[in-house]
């Protein structure tokens, strides 16, 4: 666990930031299915669990870099994958429902991605959620073995929190909640 201790959900959603820096250290095999348990607690209408993570270590993390290459035609991008030890893709897999729309679905399969970094964060372990252009390409769909009805959301890049934190933005929350016009 952290040195640092969270007593509540409100602390650790002002305490998250996201770490684009992290060392070697990541939680094992054992410790991230533990923390997905509690991560796949989110609302989830009709209880369709309309997600799935793949765990990516090792040489995994170098067959992203292949597919990034695979996706840009040069080798630009092939160590990207190598800035975390874990890497964790968050997929969406939506099944057809009369009342749960499929974006409905890939919002559940985003906050299961949201609360399990708050869950690695207060493990101890830094995380960045990292996407673009490379989550709908043929190439990175083919080698997570997406399904027709999948979509990849991006990945948590998960480490170790090296020393120093990172700047935590501000949030104008006065500016986000409005009301209805009249």
């Amino acid at each position: 666990m952290g040195s640092d201790t969270v007593t509540s959900v409100r602390e650790a959603m002002l305490a998250r930031c996201s770490w684009s820096k992290v060392t070697d250290d990541a939680p094992t095999h054992d410790q991230l299915v533990a923390l997905v348990a509690a991560a796949g607690r989110v609302a989830d209408h009709a209880g369709l669990a309309p997600w799935r993570l793949i765990e990516l270590r090792g040489g995994d993390r170098e067959r992203l870099g292949a597919a990034f290459t695979e996706v840009l035609g040069h080798d630009g991008s092939a160590d990207k994958p190598l800035r975390a030890p874990l890497l964790i893709a968050i997929v969406s897999s939506t099944t057809a429902h009369p009342k749960v729309p499929d974006w409905e679905q890939e919002a559940v399969a985003a906050g299961v991605g949201h609360a399990l970094s708050l869950l690695l964060d207060e493990a101890g372990y830094g995380v960045i959620w990292r996407t673009g252009p490379f989550t709908r390409a043929e190439p990175v769909a083919r080698l997570h073995g997406l399904g027709d009805n999948e979509k990849l959301l991006g990945w948590l890049y998960v480490g170790g929190k090296p020393d120093g934190a990172p700047v935590r933005r501000p949030v104008d929350a006065e500016r986000c909640v409005t009301r209805l016009p009249d």
